[in-house]
């Protein structure tokens, strides 16, 4: 194998050696587009692909608009071939679209219901051909009820009966599905979602009707029983019926209650009870109605009302007078013969006198029309009940004390609302929701005291301990205001005694200075020598010091002074 390549690049080599320049350019020209064309080629491959969601184009644009429009809310980018058919990135997406629009009836009338299915034609015999066309309608309608987001898995059976010569003798199609619904969906009990893999059936399935389609869940619970479900529909409808009632009464209540409660406290009006009766049958009314003719508008801006009517319009009239003359005796002839007179004049025979008779005839028109509507439902009868509950005051003594019971509880005065308040409540009332006599409703607010006895014992509580620890406050404040009083007694009486102490040994010191100065005197004067002590010479010089100090400074010793006498 390496003896071979390498001949096979010598002779290559040979090859390009005996080449002109040209020549190597043209191969060198021809390897470059090479490399371009698999560059394009591999680009345009990797590229994504469209796949039609509606494989027949749609020339109706208020369809394509209404389709395009709903694909949008799904999140999908699409795009509009110039032949008007509807791409999308990927066949997943197109199939869930497909089964999307089929369920809401969004298919253009017109549209081949099979050229919602891509399928492919062999060249084989007619057996083998409808057995595979069958396969694939199958398989193609399995795929579709699986693309669904509630559906997890699904299997599909279509039984194609063999065509007969008569139509009386022809089997009819029918189809079996059962399906395995995603956790947590709710398709198995909502009817429009199974009505839409019915119809999934009926466009993929030639001549397939709902009678011969059986949908079933993974228990065999059939899903599409919808004439024995009326029971079960009607008793969902009458669970929205009452949603909306309740709704309706609570749109009320919360209307009414803030309001009340916002004049009386929340405390005082604690509910609101509302009952609304209401037919939720669609009624269809014709009326014929007759009315005034307007002559003249009313002038806007005056304060009375200058319009015109009448009663009816004046068609035609007619007046017709009528003069009768009786024409007396008239003879018939002889005796015993019948007479030749008409039965018209025989009628007026022997009669005489003279009739005058005028009539009259007046047609008129009316204002008319006729009215057809369509009743939506409305409230039959409301009521409404609300409770007010008044206020409790207390009961004082002379002394502004509240009076104590002999239970150890505070006496109590109840004040009821005032019937002027109810009647202007119960108005309020009536102008929120509408009131009608007509229609039965009613309007009832009462004045019934609460209980508050567990509201009263725990204020009663509340009271009684704030009393117990105000007395103890004050016993605390009266005992530390004795003690400070008698601390301040006894500083002062401390401060009175150590004062006379001090006085006496000051009077004491003064008495034995005097006395030592005498003798000092007296010896001075007897010329006697006296021996001075080394504490008294020491307090000799203290003594002078202070003198001087005194004299040199008197401002500093006046407040030394008082400093010693703040002390103490």
């Amino acid at each position: 194998m390496n003896e071979w390549i390498k001949k096979f690049l010598e002779q290559i080599r040979g090859l390009w050696g005996k080449w002109s320049m040209v020549q190597r350019l043209i191969l060198i020209g021809i390897a470059f587009s090479a490399v371009i064309a698999v560059i394009v080629v591999a680009k345009v491959s990797s590229s994504p692909s469209m796949v039609p969601v509606i494989d027949a184009p749609i020339r109706d644009e208020d369809a394509m608009d209404r389709i395009i429009t709903r694909i949008n809310e799904e999140g999908v980018r699409t795009q509009v071939s110039a032949a008007g058919t509807i791409m999308v990135h990927d066949e997943r997406t197109a199939r869930r679209l497909r089964a999307l629009l089929i369920r809401e009836d969004l298919i253009p009338r017109g549209t081949d219901p099979w050229a919602i299915f891509d399928q492919d034609r062999w060249n084989i015999t007619d057996i083998e051909r409808d057995i595979n066309k069958q396969r694939a309608q199958t398989r193609m309608i399995t795929n579709h009820i699986k693309s669904l987001d509630e559906v997890d898995d699904a299997e599909v059976i279509v039984v194609w009966p063999k065509d007969e010569l008569f139509a009386a003798e022809q089997n009819p199609v029918t189809a079996s599905v059962t399906i395995m619904p995603r956790p947590g969906s709710d398709i198995a009990g909502n009817r429009p979602k199974i009505e839409g893999i019915q119809k999934i059936l009926k466009f993929a399935v030639e001549g397939l009707t709902d009678d011969h389609i059986v949908i079933t869940d993974q228990r065999g619970v059939i899903l599409n029983d919808f004439e024995n479900a009326a029971a079960f529909d009607r008793i969902n409808q009458t669970k929205q019926e009452q949603v909306l009632i309740q709704n309706l009464e609570s749109k009320y209540r919360n209307l009414i209650l803030p309001a009340v409660q916002g004049i009386f406290t929340a405390d005082r009006v604690r509910d609101l009870n509302i009952k609304i009766d209401m037919d939720m049958s669609k009624k269809q009314v014709s009326s014929y109605e007759k009315y005034p003719v307007m002559i003249k508008e009313r002038t806007p801006g005056l304060p009375y009302d200058d319009s015109e009517r009448l009663a009816s319009l004046t068609v035609s009239e007619a007046t017709s007078s009528t003069q009768w003359r009786g024409p007396g005796g008239i003879p018939e002839g002889p005796a015993g013969t019948d007479g030749q007179m008409p039965p018209a004049y025989k009628d007026m025979s022997n009669l005489y006198g003279e009739v005058s008779q005028e009539t009259r005839t007046t047609n008129y028109d009316f204002n008319q029309r006729t009215i057809e509507e369509i009743r939506s439902p409305s409230p039959d009868r409301i009521t409404v009940s609300v409770n007010i509950d008044g206020q409790w005051k207390w009961k004082y003594d002379e002394k502004g004390k509240p009076i104590t019971l002999v239970d150890n509880s505070i006496d109590r005065e109840y004040l009821p609302v005032p019937e002027a308040d109810l009647v202007k409540v119960r108005d309020l009332i009536r102008d929120a929701i509408g009131y009608s006599p007509a229609r039965g409703d009613s309007v009832t607010v009462q004045n019934i005291p609460f209980d508050r006895t567990r509201e009263f014992l725990a204020e009663d509580a509340a009271y009684f301990r704030q009393q117990r620890f105000q007395t103890t406050v004050m016993l605390f404040v009266s005992g530390l205001a004795v003690l400070l009083v008698s601390f301040i007694a006894y500083r002062l009486i401390y401060r009175e005694l150590e004062r006379r102490r001090r006085l006496r040994d000051e009077e004491l010191s003064r008495q034995h200075q005097m006395m030592r100065e005498s003798a000092l005197r007296q010896a001075e004067e007897e010329g006697v020598e006296v021996s001075m002590s080394v504490e008294e010479r020491k307090r000799m010089e203290l003594q002078d010091n202070a003198i001087s100090l005194a004299r040199e400074h008197p401002e500093d010793v006046a407040q030394l002074i008082r400093t010693w006498l703040l002390e103490e």
